[in-house]
């Protein structure tokens, strides 16, 4: 385009082609610089006033240099000469713009390049702090029903060795497929459910006959995922609130149907004192880290619900299935 208006103009062609060849050598070369300039320094959005100042001079000294390797080859030439003078501000405009483009286009995919750059490091941050959150959870939830055990064999084992001796060997076994499950942030809920009755087990040696346990799940549901060792503390709260205010049999429902294979849920209830209940509720740590892991895990906050109607304590929570 360059060549064929300079022609046009009646430029002798074999002068429009070093014409243009000079013209868009330098323009290349101030591209090459602007690029190696702004790789290595990159100016703030505040400072983005001294781009401009910085693409105005850039094409200032572009101008300058093409028209005077110019007059210097075709000083000769009147006719050219004359047409180079009256091209100066045309030349300019054509370099500032090209120049302005360039180093805006430059300065932006930088700038793009650094705030997702800025966007991997954050999310990255904030998955190790959400994965370091949830482990601590877990490692909380752990100890607090192992105390619990280990105080109850200590009660078994001078009145009830033979009983001790099981729920040591319960323990055992729980905590063996606990250790097996640590590294895995979701599992079945066939897998969840093993690892539920192996504590229900030890719970039924504490508290004999007085605790009775019904499980009702869905046979289509037995593969879908939750977060693992989500339930034990759930069954752990309803045995307390069910069976410590009482010398009577409780009955602890644990319930999981299939919602429409896009959501698990699973319902745990259990009878309960309302006399005793607000004196003894504690701190409710269990209701409450599963709620914080699963908003953690799933950044809804709605997925853990609690009702209280005629003596009955239901915790219902629903996963979703990703």
């Amino acid at each position: 385009m360059h060549i064929y208006l300079l022609v046009d103009f009646g430029i002798d062609p074999k002068i429009a082609v070093v014409d243009s060849f000079i013209t868009h050598f330098i323009f290349a070369l101030t591209s090459f610089i602007i690029y190696i300039t702004l790789k290595y320094y990159q100016p703030s959005k505040e400072n983005f006033f001294y781009i401009r100042i910085w693409a105005l001079l850039l094409a200032i000294g572009n101008t300058f240099v093409i028209v005077n390797a110019l007059q210097y080859i075709y000083v000769s030439d009147a006719s050219y000469q004359s047409l180079l003078d009256k091209s100066i501000p045309l030349r300019f405009c054509y370099q500032i713009l090209m120049v302005a483009t360039i180093t805006l286009i430059q300065w932006l995919g930088n700038y793009m390049l650094e705030q997702q750059g800025d966007g991997d490091r954050k999310q990255q941050s904030e998955s190790f702090t959400k994965e370091a959150e949830l482990y601590n959870l877990r490692q909380q939830l752990q100890p607090h029903f192992l105390f619990n055990s280990l105080n109850s064999i200590s009660s078994l084992a001078g009145s009830r060795p033979e009983e001790a001796r099981k729920m040591i060997q319960q323990l055992s076994e729980f905590l063996r497929h606990t250790l097996r499950k640590d590294e895995k942030q979701l599992i079945t809920l066939q897998d969840e459910l093993y690892q539920l009755n192996l504590y229900l087990e030890i719970e039924k040696v504490r508290f004999g006959n007085r605790l009775k346990s019904v499980v009702l799940v869905d046979e289509n549901c037995s593969q879908l995922l939750l977060p693992v060792l989500i339930l034990q503390p759930l069954v752990e709260n309803a045995i307390k609130f069910g069976l410590y205010d009482t010398l009577g049999e409780v009955e602890i429902v644990i319930q999981g149907k299939c919602m429409d294979r896009k959501w698990l849920q699973i319902s745990i209830s259990n009878p309960f004192d309302p006399s005793t209940h607000a004196q003894n509720s504690g701190t409710g740590f269990g209701i409450d880290s599963i709620k914080r892991r699963l908003y953690l895990l799933y950044a809804n906050n709605d997925l853990v619900q609690i009702e209280m109607k005629d003596n009955l304590f239901l915790v219902r929570i629903n996963i979703p299935q990703l």
